[in-house]
């Protein structure tokens, strides 16, 4: 069966190497005679899928040993709440800065827990830029500061070495939509979290990478679910896992490591995104909607010139095989989700009838 070009913001484009490993051990999972997803989450044969699928993350972000690593379900959604409650508790304060959708929906939460306040926004633009901040924007009493690293719905992130310079304050981060896609230093964060389902898998799992010192501040009166202690205590295994989704995740896991780890599909993400913004920003046709310096390398925002031409556009690519590549409705026009598993071949179809719809269209 032909297979199309996925450009969707999520769940996303998987890689096929790892569908196929997927799909041969589908019913008979390395000869123990049922599915991973049949499997019960205490056997032993799934404590050695989790704790591989953890060891292969460690090893690709070089996660420090005092760090944990919890796989969560909830979605990034519910860590919206569950980082205010665990770690807005010293001083009932945390700082953010606002450069999408997504961390507009986790001040949102944080607020209903205590003094959220935001620091930076770029709402006055449309998200299209990364405000700039200097350390003295962040209070000191902070319990800590939220970002954003990736911003889907408008294609605009912040690079490994422009962090907000957040002093001594515990810098938080959602990454749910660039994890993996190049080289952070995860001491640089106290907590980060992803959703899995743009980068590292199918939908259903979380994970949350965590200083082991900040765990244990929940109060006692919060459920036991959104204590960040109870998981880690559990290893992940409080309540029954999304145990396919973790088995999935290890399988990406080692597909990057084969790649050549996170440097190297750093490199490959950078040349996808590279060919694709240089021929919109030369088409004469197209436009990009995000400030330059500050584009994301997963998802590549565009209009056109006439956008009377847009939904023709998306119907069109979709014929081709390249599809879900309409905009988010607070955007307009396209957007095309490059992740680490778009092949370069898939970036070549979508220039290619780039190319071809402005010809006919000029």
């Amino acid at each position: 069966m032909d297979r199309i070009y996925n450009f969707s913001a999520g769940p996303s484009v998987l890689p096929v190497s790892v569908l196929e490993t997927a799909s041969k051990e589908m019913l008979n999972y390395k000869g123990y005679g049922l599915s991973v997803m049949e499997m019960s989450h205490r056997s032993t044969v799934f404590e050695e899928i989790i704790s591989s699928t953890e060891n292969s993350l460690r090893k690709l972000m070089q996660i420090p040993d005092n760090y944990k690593v919890l796989f969560l379900q909830g979605g990034a959604s519910l860590q919206f709440s569950m980082v205010p409650l665990n770690l807005m508790q010293k001083n009932k304060q945390a700082d953010f800065l606002i450069t999408g959708n997504w961390a507009n929906k986790a001040q949102q939460e944080a607020v209903k827990f205590g003094d959220a306040k935001i620091v930076a926004s770029s709402k006055d633009k449309t998200y299209s830029y990364i405000p700039v901040t200097k350390k003295s924007d962040f209070r000191k009493t902070a319990d800590y500061v939220h970002i954003c690293t990736n911003n889907t719905i408008y294609g605009t992130y912040i690079k490994p070495n422009d962090l907000p310079d957040v002093g001594d304050l515990d810098l938080v981060a959602d990454m749910s939509s660039n994890i993996l896609s190049e080289e952070y230093n995860v001491n640089d964060f106290a907590l980060i979290y992803a959703g899995a389902q743009k980068n590292m898998g199918p939908a259903g799992v979380t994970v949350v990478i965590m200083r082991e010192d900040l765990i244990g501040q929940a109060p006692d009166n919060i459920p036991n679910y959104l204590d960040y202690k109870i998981h880690a205590d559990a290893g992940s295994m409080f309540n029954t896992p999304p145990c396919y989704s973790i088995y999935m995740c290890g399988l990406v896991y080692q597909w990057i490591d084969k790649l050549g780890g996170v440097k190297a599909i750093g490199e490959i993400n950078k040349e996808k995104a590279q060919k694709l913004y240089d021929y919109i920003d030369n088409s004469g046709f197209y436009k990009g909607t995000a400030r330059k310096e500050d584009r994301s390398l997963m998802n590549v925002p565009f209009v056109c010139e006439n956008q009377e031409l847009e939904a023709q556009f998306v119907e069109e690519a979709e014929k081709e095989g390249l599809q879900n590549l309409k905009g988010h409705r607070s955007v307009g026009g396209m957007r095309a989700s490059i992740y680490n598993a778009m092949p370069t071949e898939g970036i070549d179809a979508l220039i290619k009838f780039m190319q071809d719809f402005a010809k006919r269209n000029k």
